[in-house]
């Protein structure tokens, strides 16, 4: 092939390269080669021993953030908690379903009159295996008013939180719930977690996760150290975020949460191993948090909550 055909096709090339939309952590001011990856620990503020791993998590391990429960047992601890750690980022977790054992006896954090689509016949959340249910009969004002009395409840405790997302759906279960959080978070400066294809289309051009999302639920618990192990020699290049859920192998744990308790020890083993923060140094991969994904959200109010 001859020199001239090969500059007659270079431009052709630079225009497509140039054509491809940016990867989000390009957004976020990593070169175009660059893995980088949220590892965000769900469910703090469910219980006492989920808190104290998340805390070891994110102090001693190679998680970056998690996501604040607020109707649950263990909020009050959480929030105190992160008083003490100004330094942690964290989002809200957004709660319609909450597992039986991490219910606070008190339902949902608005008055329940206020909400009454969204409680079961006990006048508390929905467990997640009544989720179809709940969001067949859920209506969108009483959403509304329990999504803003959780995040006004950490607002109100002093705390700033960098983004929202849900606990139990995917992308808030319906598209009206998930249009009125990006609401939300416009209203208070933050970014949200978006992961499904349609949630993704709807906010193009906002950073957001660029490969498939890994909740630490789907994961089998064999070999489970060695996945994750050689999930991050695989990672690619570009935003990738993990939700993982650590938690202790506490007496109560195994006594409210009997089939997922396992599920957050395992988690919690590998993220504060020394293989896994070796694992991180070898591969070159950044863990990031979701603070500079609020600034890009959220420029013109320089990242912070409004």
């Amino acid at each position: 092939m001859g020199p001239g055909l090969l500059s007659a096709r270079a431009p052709f090339f630079s225009f497509r390269r140039r054509e491809l939309p940016l990867l989000a952590s390009e957004l976020l001011g990593f070169p175009a080669d660059a893995r980088v990856l949220i590892v965000n620990c769900d469910d703090f503020g469910m219980r006492r021993g989920v808190n104290a791993a998340v805390v070891e998590a994110i102090e001693g391990g190679i998680a970056g953030s998690c996501s604040l429960m607020v109707p649950c047992g263990g909020t009050e601890e959480a929030m105190g908690l992160l008083r003490e750690r100004p330094e942690v980022s964290f989002g809200v977790h957004l709660s319609l379903v909450c597992e039986a054992g991490a219910r606070s006896g008190r339902g949902p954090v608005a008055p329940r009159a206020d909400v009454a689509s969204l409680v079961d016949e006990d006048g508390e959340l929905h467990t997640p295996e009544r989720r179809a249910e709940l969001m067949a009969r859920a209506r969108i004002e009483d959403v509304e008013v329990e999504f803003r009395a959780q995040v006004e409840t950490v607002v109100a405790a002093g705390l700033e939180p960098t983004h929202l997302d849900w606990h139990c759906l995917l992308d808030g279960g319906r598209g009206d719930v998930f249009e009125l959080t990006v609401a939300l978070a416009g209203e208070y400066g933050l970014a949200v977690r978006v992961w499904g294809e349609a949630g993704r289309q709807r906010v193009r051009g906002l950073p957001v996760v660029d490969h498939d999302f890994l909740d630490s639920f789907s994961l089998p618990l064999d070999g489970k150290a060695e996945r994750y192990a050689r999930l991050l020699r695989e990672l690619p290049a570009g935003l990738s975020e993990w939700a993982v859920h650590p938690g202790l192998r506490d007496a109560q744990s195994r006594a409210v949460d009997p089939d997922g308790w396992r599920v957050r020890q395992s988690d919690h083993e590998f993220l504060v191993s020394a293989e896994a923060r070796e694992l991180l140094r070898e591969e070159g991969i950044f863990v990031v948090d979701y603070r500079g994904v609020r600034e890009r959200w959220h420029p013109e109010a320089g990242g912070g909550p409004g």
